[in-house]
């Protein structure tokens, strides 16, 4: 039995045109039972398959403090003041996650949009010095990642600086990888799987593919992977 339905996605897709509160509150028991709980029944099925690709990752099926994100946009600083998201996002995150920028895994899902994450986002500064001194002290090792990771189907993504960051030589070999602000991959997610009672088999398969990767940035950043 699948997860989410056609119900979910065309919730999203007319939370998309009709994004304002009144019709969000009219609508809560679709929201309610085609995204929250499918959402979070997706989370508690997927913990024992996290635990066999990391034991230090958490799949945590609530609402508050959980893998799910919150529907409610922060619009506080934002220009942009549509009050909800208009896609399901579900964060597997490190369990240092609290404490450090970590790693984690992310399941996108959003109509003809869905895709996989993976890697961490922005990390803060000591964090990208690590990474970087990381790719750079073992070269060999970054790119049998690399390797590993385009077997699996999955492209690095992300922002670059414009110019090597300031220590490394112009022309080093893996000058492109040190100009990185993001260490992520992405795979975009067919919307029949989406739909389909595979997607758990899936998005693990995925999780799998991405484990070269994790494990670097642990190793890079000191955390246990």
């Amino acid at each position: 039995m699948a997860w989410f339905t056609d119900d979910t996605l065309d919730f999203m897709a007319d939370l998309a045109d009709n994004n304002e509160r009144a019709w969000f509150n009219e609508h809560k028991g679709r929201y309610e039972k085609d995204v929250k709980d499918a959402s979070l029944a997706f989370i508690a099925d997927f913990a024992p398959r996290l635990a066999t690709v990391s034991e230090h990752f958490r799949a945590i099926a609530k609402t508050q403090g959980g893998s799910l994100f919150r529907i409610y946009r922060d619009t506080r600083f934002a220009k942009d003041k549509t009050p909800y998201k208009t896609h399901i996002g579900l964060h597997f995150k490190h369990a240092l996650a609290k404490d450090v920028h970590a790693p984690g895994f992310y399941l996108h899902l959003q109509p003809a949009e869905s895709f996989f994450g993976a890697g961490i986002w922005h990390p803060d500064g000591p964090g990208v010095k690590a990474i970087r001194a990381s790719i750079d002290t073992h070269q060999d090792a970054w790119r049998g990642v690399k390797k590993k990771l385009s077997k699996a189907g999955l492209e690095l993504a992300g922002e670059s600086l414009k110019r090597t960051p300031k220590g490394y030589d112009k022309e080093h070999p893996l000058g492109e990888d040190l100009k990185r602000k993001d260490f992520i991959v992405t795979c975009s997610i067919a919307e029949d799987m989406v739909l389909s009672d595979g997607l758990l088999d899936h998005f693990t398969t995925l999780c799998e593919g991405a484990a070269p990767l994790q494990e670097f940035l642990c190793a890079s950043m000191e955390i246990p992977y």
